[in-house]
């Protein structure tokens, strides 16, 4: 049993749903529950579900896009738990619309929530999770960023720059054991209703994806890894390079490329690089050059 006394919990967006879900979840393991949402009155219920059933929890009523609130319910936590060890960014919302009709404004809230709301939490537990030398964040992304869905542009880009900051934070987070993953949950949350047929609604209860956050949260956990999670089924989404080819420079390099495409695109032996800067390396070396190795003294 994955066991997480001891250790203090902010899920956001957690007065209903699957921030609800997680929270209870979170709580029956041991762990002090922090539940963040717009509402107070969901956000307090969900808090006293948890101590009613003999846990410990706090409800924390913040809008994660605003910064100045987010940094006072990070302090507020630290003071009377005097930690924060796990992060769930599941807070956000929909504004659903297809491209050519969609407001900038509705594109702008969305980022504002999904990604900036993240950024926001992410920023204010870094200096409280480096000090005590432990932290495990997750994001909440979806395969909508992954995969994309149509009438979400918002909703997607907003959701794959999560994984995108999940990559970054878990390279400057490794040497204070702060491991950062993501999590593409597919639940039939109010957020689907109406969308979705009642069949796969039943099966996509969203207590069936919140077992997987725990494996992101313990002590043991993973980090920059994107695990999907529906209907009680889960696996891993990776980002993926291709051998590729070199093709040069010079007047034919254009034609080149379109020549060689499906070589190119080959997925034989294609592999997961742990950094952008791997990924650099590995054109370098299909044009030949090697990196000196760094002079000792």
């Amino acid at each position: 049993m994955v066991d997480l006394t001891g250790r203090v919990a902010l899920v956001t967006g957690a007065g209903g749903g699957l921030g609800r879900e997680h929270a209870l979840l979170l709580a029956a393991h041991g762990a002090r529950v922090v539940v963040n949402d717009l509402n107070p009155e969901q956000a307090q219920s969900v808090a006293d579900e948890i101590t009613a059933a003999g846990g410990e929890a706090m409800s924390v009523a913040a809008s994660v896009s605003d910064f100045e609130a987010v940094e006072a319910m990070i302090a507020q936590i630290v003071d009377t738990w005097g930690r924060i060890d796990c992060l769930v960014n599941n807070a956000g919302i929909l504004r659903d619309k297809s491209f050519a009709k969609m407001e900038l404004s509705d594109f702008r809230l969305v980022m504002d929530v999904h990604l900036m709301g993240a950024v926001h939490c992410c920023k204010a537990v870094w200096p409280h999770m480096r000090a005590q030398g432990f932290g495990r964040i997750v994001m909440t992304t979806s395969s909508s960023g992954l995969y994309g869905n149509f009438g979400q542009s918002n909703y997607g880009a907003a959701k794959m720059a999560l994984v995108g900051l999940m990559q970054t934070l878990a390279i400057e987070g490794a040497r204070d054991d702060i491991r950062v993953n993501c999590i593409a949950p597919t639940a039939a949350t109010q957020m689907l209703e109406g969308l979705l047929p009642q069949a796969e609604m039943d099966l996509l209860q969203a207590a069936r994806v919140s077992p997987g956050l725990l494996s992101l949260l313990q002590n043991d956990a993973p980090t920059r890894t994107i695990l999907c999670a529906g209907a009680g089924a889960f696996a891993t989404a990776n980002i993926t390079l291709t051998k590729g080819v070199y093709v040069g420079e010079g007047p034919d390099a254009a034609d080149g490329v379109v020549t060689q495409w499906g070589d190119i695109q080959d997925r034989t032996g294609e592999s997961v690089p742990n950094s952008g800067a791997e990924q650099g390396r590995q054109e370098l070396a299909h044009a030949g050059y090697t990196r000196p190795a760094p002079q000792t003294s």
